[in-house]
């Protein structure tokens, strides 16, 4: 079985190379059938309202909360992260989203598109020195239920997460040659 990228927006060739990189199987996911045939799911960056409405347009939501509610992994990136999230602050009001996680986010946090920036953040879990995190328009997780994992900070702010089976990053590990955080999702599995 192969993981999955959800090809709707985003990085979605970053997000399949990085995979690759480390000799697994990875494929596009479009439609709702095809989610039943993957071994995990990553939902890529991009703009969170557009992604929301996109999954919620295809028929994906009921489908990636089976996944989700199957024990399969799932991993959020950015956007990803945000239509995770069970709360969005400063989300449009027809917004819709997956609600699978026990977070609550905060977008573009950080600032607009100009303020993106990298730094090295130490995250929970991942061995071999700290991990690159590229963060544009990055969100933060303004709130976390007691289920969940708090992995990462930057300047005090939440910018990694884990709830069982998934995964929530701020940032985009796809944009680095790090692969550490796609095999950390990996081992979810």
């Amino acid at each position: 079985m192969a993981y999955g990228v959800l090809a709707i927006q985003g990085d979605v060739r970053e997000h399949l190379d990085a995979l690759r990189r480390l000799g697994v199987d990875a494929t596009t996911i479009r439609e709702p059938k095809e989610i039943a045939a993957v071994r995990g799911l990553i939902i890529p960056g991009g703009e969170s309202t557009t992604i929301g409405k996109l999954i919620s347009r295809y028929g994906l939501l009921d489908p990636i909360r089976e996944l989700v509610a199957s024990g399969r992994p799932l991993l959020g990136t950015c956007a990803g992260m945000i239509v995770m999230a069970k709360t969005i602050h400063s989300a449009a009001n027809d917004q819709p989203a997956l609600s699978v996680m026990d977070i609550s986010v905060k977008r573009n946090a950080f600032g607009r598109q100009i303020d993106s920036f990298e730094a090295d953040i130490d995250v929970k879990g991942i061995d071999g020195g700290p991990v690159r995190a590229v963060f544009i328009r990055a969100p933060v997780i303004h709130h976390a239920e007691n289920n969940v994992e708090i992995l990462a900070e930057h300047e005090g702010k939440t910018v990694a997460a884990r709830q069982g089976n998934m995964l929530a990053l701020a940032f985009h590990p796809e944009l680095t040659d790090d692969s550490r955080i796609h095999q950390y999702f990996i081992s979810m599995g």
